[in-house]
């Protein structure tokens, strides 16, 4: 049964009991790529963000219908194309598939519908030509079709742009008024392009996702998302041309992502020559750091960027999985309150807090999805578990206590799609991800920590020193256990 939440809503300005067009049925799009080049880190926060939101609504019972789209007719595609010699269509099928190989190894889910601009062309030409028909667009002398922003009085209402300030280059073709935009673009030599009642052209960027969306969705429909950045024009744009074509509210709730800042409080762009691709940051850590590190702040606040930021993800990330492994190390089948009460207090706080922990952490989500005080929740036990795990008793007896525990922690994977693997898993990831920056393969290091072996049998302890010393240096942490040699990353 889908559960109540709680969602702001950037039309609104306020956050209020969500409330679907059809109990328990969410329908919901989110702007996808433009696909002129690689996706970077900055276009996967609002990838992972409304990944995990979906599978957070779906894990608790809503049935969601969700619409990606990619946008493969654009002007930067154009313009990238005949950079490179390159046909725009093709360009943008080789982005495509790019962008679906990053998504899979991030672990994202395939939406619903992911609609392409150039196979919706009917659907865009239809809307078009009722905006047309009413009198709410009109075709330039080149056969260009902007839309008049004076026709929707309630222009600005999401964005809070007021029309009399905004300004624009009124000899831009026979636009009536700067606020005026494109809702189809006249065919230039070179570029792809459609016929059309006004002559051969090509959509402009904003009607193509009222088109997709009310093909999917119907004319109004639950939730619109995507990036702040996306606020002005484009969503604005959208509500303008949809509610003006339709006469019928749009999307009743609109969120809206934070975005990427660098230091120097500029957001990442590829236009500014500050992104890193979502492959390079793949290649170094795992997907799950990558999600934890959008995850650790709310939605919609900005979240900063630089050299520290995955680095401090992936400490993050292991210090869950190392929980979770000292947890499922604990023995015992005594009665998990008899263990707690014997054990003392560290026993006793991981009890409470394991039984607490799934309520906490769907009051979060509930709540304007707070995965960062979800989160919270989850290092404030993974902390008690570390705790608890220094007793003498706790590897013989502890494991009732940490039971509900472990199960609270695993609860992150159908939530927010992290702690998914086994520990071990976990661990070689990193090895496999990390060593290479570290300068070492697995190999150099096994055989490093032969050569300690065979020097310790020898009874050669200052060269044991010294290996250790001499691999520890490089960043890798060597732990002597009873059973033998266990090696990790150091992770800061």
């Amino acid at each position: 049964m889908a559960q109540p939440i709680q969602l702001y809503n950037t039309l609104t300005r306020q956050v209020s009991p969500f409330e679907p067009i059809q109990p328990g049925k969410v329908g919901m799009y989110v702007c996808g790529p433009t696909v002129y080049d690689r996706a970077h880190v900055g276009h996967a926060r609002s990838m992972v963000v409304f990944d995990a939101f979906s599978r957070y609504l779906r894990h608790r019972g809503w049935q969601v219908d969700y619409v990606r789209n990619y946008t493969d007719v654009d002007d930067k595609i154009i313009a990238r194309a005949n950079e490179r010699g390159e046909e725009p269509v093709a360009l943008a099928e080789r982005f495509i598939d790019a962008f679906r190989q990053d998504a899979e190894a991030l672990g994202l889910a395939v939406p619903d519908h992911e609609p392409r601009v150039s196979e919706n062309i009917p659907e865009i030409l239809a809307l078009v030509q009722s905006l047309v028909d009413q009198g709410k667009a009109y075709p330039g002398s080149d056969g260009t079709v902007w839309y008049s922003v004076a026709s929707f009085p309630a222009y600005g209402k999401l964005s809070g742009q007021r029309v009399d300030e905004l300004r624009g280059d009124l000899v831009e073709g026979d636009k009536r008024a700067s606020a005026d935009f494109a809702l189809w673009k006249a065919a230039k030599p070179g570029e792809p392009s459609w016929d059309s009642p006004w002559g051969p052209g090509r959509p402009g960027w904003h009607i193509e996702c009222s088109a997709m969306s009310i093909k999917h969705l119907g004319e109004t429909f639950d939730i619109h998302g995507g990036g702040l950045d996306l606020v002005f024009p484009h969503h604005e744009n959208e509500i303008a041309q949809s509610e003006g074509a339709t006469g019928k509210a749009y999307a009743r709730w609109w969120m809206h992502n934070g975005l990427l800042t660098m230091k120097s409080g500029e957001k990442m762009g590829k236009s500014l020559g500050n992104v890193f691709d979502i492959q390079d940051a793949l290649a170094l850590y795992p997907a799950e750091a990558m999600r934890l590190y959008y995850l650790q702040a709310h939605y919609r606040s900005p979240l900063p960027w630089g050299d520290e930021a995955l680095p401090e993800a992936l400490a993050m990330l292991a210090r869950l999985y190392e929980a979770i492994e000292v947890a499922e190390q604990m023995g015992g089948d005594e009665p998990a309150a008899k263990v707690a009460q014997d054990l003392g207090k560290e026993a006793l706080t991981v009890l409470e807090l394991g039984d607490r922990v799934k309520d906490r952490i769907y009051e979060s989500l509930d709540d304007d999805f707070n995965t960062s005080k979800a989160l919270s929740h989850a290092f404030e036990l993974a902390r008690a578990i570390n705790r608890f795990s220094n007793h003498k008793k706790a590897k013989k007896r502890g494991g009732p206590v940490v039971a509900t525990a472990i199960a609270g922690l695993r609860l992150l994977g159908p939530t927010l799609g992290l702690l998914q693997g086994s520990p071990s898993d976990f661990q070689d990831e990193v090895k496999a991800k990390r060593l290479p920056s570290l300068g070492l393969t697995v190999e150099a290091v096994e055989q490093l920590l032969q050569e300690r072996v065979d020097a310790r049998e020898a009874r050669d302890w200052s060269r044991a020193d010294a290996i250790r010393q001499e691999i520890e240096a490089k960043g890798v942490l060597v732990m002597d256990r009873p059973d033998g040699v266990e090696w990790r990353i150091r992770l800061s």
